[in-house]
């Protein structure tokens, strides 16, 4: 994988308040202009990730193995976000590189879903649903991988933005990708349909289960995106 230093940043999600997140920052100005500094969490996200064991091919089957051995041998020692990385939407995912034209499963909305030939337990649209319950019955947090922008294959369909006119093609910027994989364009903020898409997205993991989002492909300047 080609990756530059610092490439990778890391987002946690709250699936009680993440959908209220307009709200915390309301609320947390009064906070900044008395000149309180909120707390900082005591440590980071301690974990383990599927990229360095399995690449892109893991298997429900192999998930389950890991998490219980992670319980038994990491979680005693503060160990406790089980994340399942890069291409986890992917049929076909079988190395450490990436297929040239990846045909991801996705919903009716471009929204990545788990691929169910490789994690069984998500058919029928229950996502990583199951998974991540069972991962918080071990008393661990779920995790998963996730690139920045909207699949390819989305804008290729131009599928729709979830509960907006817009569609795929409105907001992504076919110019804006990654160098060292194919399945993401970056999506261009300035334009409509771009934060819906966003927001619909990060609504469905809350909604699986999903504690820890490990976001991708993030430190080259966007500054040209920004309002």
């Amino acid at each position: 994988e080609r990756r530059l230093p610092g490439e990778k940043t890391i987002a946690t999600i709250n699936r009680r308040t993440m959908l209220g997140a307009s709200a915390a920052l309301t609320l947390a100005a009064p906070l900044s202009a008395a000149g309180r500094t909120p707390p900082l969490a005591a440590r980071p996200p301690m974990g383990w990730n599927s990229w360095n064991s399995f690449a892109t091919t893991i298997t429900e089957a192999q998930a389950r193995e890991t998490a219980a051995i992670m319980q038994a041998r990491l979680l005693p020692f503060g160990y406790d976000v089980f994340t399942i990385d890069i291409q986890w939407y992917e049929p076909e995912a079988s190395s450490y590189t990436y297929n040239a034209r990846p045909v991801p499963t996705m919903d009716g909305y471009g929204r990545l879903l788990p691929a169910p030939n490789r994690f069984p337990s998500s058919s029928g649209g229950k996502g990583f649903a199951p998974l991540a319950a069972d991962v918080h019955a071990m008393g661990m947090r779920f995790g998963i991988h996730l690139m920045r922008g909207i699949p390819r294959l989305a804008v290729e369909r131009n599928r729709p933005v979830l509960s907006t006119r817009y569609r795929a093609r409105d907001s992504a910027d076919t110019s804006s990708i990654c160098p060292w994989n194919p399945d993401m364009y970056g999506v261009d903020m300035r334009r409509p349909g771009e934060q819906a898409y966003y927001d619909s997205v990060f609504a469905l993991y809350a909604g699986w289960g999903v504690d820890f989002v490990k976001m991708d492909d993030m430190s080259r300047p966007y500054d040209a995106h920004a309002p």
